[in-house]
């Protein structure tokens, strides 16, 4: 009798064993999740156990604060207008000023048009905008357009064109890991830089 049941709790086990060699074996808990946020649940509890989130989250808000994180599309396109290329170009001018800091472009559309089609175009989107800062002095390995929201989170709940939902928003997240100044783990030296063109200009006296 406890020889039959030795065998039945070692094929229990060797079951369990072989459940955790699928597919997910080796991948992170959570990992197939994507909230939307600062990225899938891994990049997140990394910042989290490092503790870098609360700098990230800081600096997030601050680059939310400064620079229009927003561009907007005409319908069914991918092309940057003038407007939305003036808004790249002062968010690289921010981006420049913090060297240590990665971003991503999470690409949107309106609710006409396929879901499969609007992820595309969502993807395209979010991958100008890369395309555009990189050509602006931004490194591409600060830059991620991997993610798009395709249709899924409007700004406006309508059916019709829309084009506030067709956008794309860049958000700041997370560091450049191999940054000597991340090294170092300075992350509210970085937060507390002054970002130049915040700085007021002040003539010195006796200047007209």
């Amino acid at each position: 009798m406890q020889t039959s049941r030795r065998f039945l709790l070692l094929g229990m086990g060797a079951t369990m064993l072989a459940a955790c060699d699928g597919p997910r074996a080796g991948r992170e808990l959570g990992a197939q999740i994507d909230e939307g946020g600062f990225g899938n649940p891994t990049a997140h509890n990394t910042l989290v156990q490092t503790g870098q989130m609360p700098y990230v989250i800081n600096l997030a808000e601050r680059f939310a604060a400064e620079v229009p994180t927003t561009v907007n599309f005409a319908f069914d396109s991918a092309q940057l207008d003038a407007e939305a290329q003036a808004i790249l170009r002062r968010q690289a001018g921010w981006i420049r000023q913090f060297p240590e800091v990665t971003f991503r472009v999470y690409g949107h559309t309106d609710l006409v048009g396929t879901p499969q089609y609007n992820h595309q175009l969502g993807l395209r989107r979010a991958r100008a905008v890369v395309s555009f800062l990189a050509r602006n002095g931004i490194g591409r390995n600060r830059l991620e357009a991997l993610v798009s929201h395709g249709d899924t989170q409007p700004l406006i709940l309508t059916q019709e064109r829309e084009r506030q939902n067709r956008r794309t928003v860049t958000e700041v997240s997370g560091f450049v890991q191999r940054h000597p100044t991340v090294l170092n783990g300075q992350y509210a030296a970085i937060i507390h830089r002054e970002y130049v063109e915040s700085a007021t200009r002040v003539r010195p006296s006796g200047y007209f």
